[in-house]
């Protein structure tokens, strides 16, 4: 089994001006998209410019670290770890498992001679007493699960419908490029990480008790990627299938998914007003193949699917996202990076005259000279629509 790490040089490039610098990195992501990896890459690239370093590693998901579980315990290991007379490079691998874990950084960022590296599956380590303590001293990257051309180089494969079509069932987690790509190989495995992260990441750090409701709000939430959503219009649902659960709490539990970067939160923007709306968010999912593994992969549920992925392409380049609305009509996404915006509209295919007139119509609405696209998994490119272009999904993904 090949087990060589392959570099995702977009995130080496984003680090790479803070190596040496006093100055703490935080890589963030969901579990299993790669951070460890990345992790990994960093090293290498430190080995190349400090070859006499000294680096210390821990994975708080190695049972050998188990006994580092405060701030007082990480700073001991440290210290027996350490050398006075060369730059030490810490690397902690899952660090808010480390109770209090901000009181131990904050002091080793003081030390002349160490440059640190954490990894987390939580957002809330960039909340509170990081925040507080470590103010202006550190910097997050976020990591996210394999792009399209990133699925494409760690299988090695060629772009294509067949291809694509992997992609859009089995998603970018970056281990699958170790496993046989079938369904009954890939949706076990892609089982467990969901069981992880749930378990981890949600059940346990939150002391949630109804777990059954917890699973029954990601498949309702799975069932409606691309549909505004509301813990108001949740809880009508639930009542309806006769269970009950405040709004309070179906707000509470959506936070705890954000917060494991399991779901991403998408609000709405007012195109005119330019407010931004605190209701009706919409929901995706960091990794499609997950939400696949759960609920089922089919046609009737494609196009949330192909929405799924641009949304998570936006994401992975950078972009801030938002849902645009026009006046009674929704623009999917509202993409913006470095001044710049460009608006999208996604569906499955442009069959007919309605859906034609419905995706651009609505982009046709929009006044301003900013790049506006439509985006299809039809097999051909149509023509540009009165300066709206249209791409077919795999060339968005490769060339966007």
């Amino acid at each position: 089994m090949n087990r060589k790490v392959i570099r995702r040089e977009k995130y080496i490039q984003q680090i790479k001006p803070f190596i040496g610098k006093d100055i703490i990195k935080v890589i963030t992501g969901q579990r299993r998209v790669g951070k460890s990896y990345f992790l990994l890459m960093v090293s290498e690239e430190i080995r190349k410019k400090y070859p006499d370093a000294n680096f210390i590693f821990i994975n708080k998901e190695l049972h050998e670290f188990e006994n580092i579980r405060t701030y007082t315990d990480l700073l001991q290991f440290v210290k027996s770890k350490s050398k006075k007379d060369t730059t030490n490079f810490l690397f902690i691998d899952e660090v808010q498992e480390i109770e209090n874990f901000e009181k131990a950084l904050r002091e080793l960022i003081l030390r002349e001679n160490f440059d640190v590296y954490v990894t987390g599956s939580n957002s809330r380590i960039l909340s509170g007493d990081l925040a507080t303590l470590l103010s202006g001293r550190y910097i997050e990257i976020k990591i996210f699960s394999l792009t399209y051309p990133e699925f494409l180089k760690f299988h090695n494969i060629d772009p294509g419908r067949e291809s694509l079509n992997l992609y859009l069932k089995y998603g970018g987690m970056p281990y699958l490029k170790n496993l046989e790509l079938s369904d009954e190989v890939v949706f076990d495995y892609l089982k467990s990480i969901y069981n992880s992260i749930i378990l981890r990441d949600v059940v346990e750090r939150r002391n949630i008790r109804n777990v059954h409701f917890l699973n029954t709000l990601v498949n309702y939430v799975g069932d409606n990627i691309g549909n505004p959503l509301s813990a108001k219009k949740i809880s009508d649902f639930l009542n309806s299938q006769r269970i009950k659960m405040s709004v309070v709490s179906i707000m509470n539990y959506l936070k705890f998914l954000e917060d494991a970067y399991f779901i991403h939160r998408v609000k709405r923007l007012d195109l005119h007003g330019k407010k931004i709306f605190e209701i009706n968010d919409k929901f995706y999912f960091e990794d499609v193949g997950i939400r696949n593994a759960l609920l089922g992969f089919g046609i009737e549920n494609i196009g949330g699917i192909i929405e799924n992925i641009v949304f998570k392409h936006l994401l992975s380049e950078g972009y801030r996202v938002f849902v645009g609305k026009i006046g009674d009509r929704e623009i999917d996404f509202v993409a913006e990076k470095g001044g710049e915006r460009v608006y999208i509209q996604v569906c499955y295919m442009l069959s007919d005259e309605r859906v034609w007139k419905r995706e651009f119509g609505n982009l046709l609405q929009i006044k301003d000279n900013y790049r506006k696209v439509v985006v299809s998994l039809d097999p051909i490119q149509f023509d540009s629509y009165k300066g709206i272009q249209h791409r077919r999904l795999e060339e968005f993904l490769m060339e966007f």
